[in-house]
């Protein structure tokens, strides 16, 4: 079992592995959960996705992290600090996805959260962001709970699409 990278009262959120092919793929083959994505993902996708965040492992030390619940040991969904694209530059995002049956229980925000104080306290980053599409307003709200201001917009292309998407940032010490 790989080790536990941060706790809070309800959960715990470690690094995936293969072995959580499965529990990864309830969220990312989900219509409801990746509507802001223009939809679930295939095998292959989640297979992708997965590879990614082992390469992000290796390549940063920090990724999405599968999110547990503390009582149970189930992966409800993933939450991390993962390096994105923003104005030309790599930026400290925190992203996060969560299973359907688990929205609306403050999860989401209990680990973006966890993930702020970790971006700030373990890896000495000053500012950390969320990019997050338009139209994803339960998403844009966790970023409001985590302390985050909207700072900017910008386009997309994903899928084959354009999609407008807000830049949310905090920074050390203003939260």
């Amino acid at each position: 079992m790989k080790e536990i990278v941060l706790e809070t009262p309800r959960l715990q959120l470690r690094e995936m592995s293969f072995a959580d092919m499965h529990s990864l793929a309830v969220i990312l083959q989900d219509e409801r959960v990746m509507y802001a994505y223009n939809g679930a993902f295939s095998e292959a996708e989640t297979l992708a996705w997965m590879q990614k965040q082992l390469r992000r492992y290796r390549d940063f030390g920090f990724g999405l992290w599968a999110v547990l619940k503390r009582d149970t040991g189930e992966m409800i969904g993933q939450c991390g600090i993962t390096m994105q694209e923003y104005r030309n530059t790599q930026v400290p995002e925190i992203g996060y996805l969560f299973a359907y049956k688990h929205w609306h229980q403050g999860y989401a925000t209990e680990a973006a959260i966890a993930c702020r104080e970790y971006g700030f306290n373990a890896l000495h980053f000053d500012a950390l962001y969320s990019i997050i599409r338009d139209t994803n307003i339960p998403s844009q709200n966790v970023a409001l709970r985590n302390g985050m201001k909207k700072i900017d917009s910008f386009v997309k292309h994903y899928r084959g699409e354009e999609m407008p998407h807000w830049v949310y940032r905090v920074e050390k010490g203003k939260c």
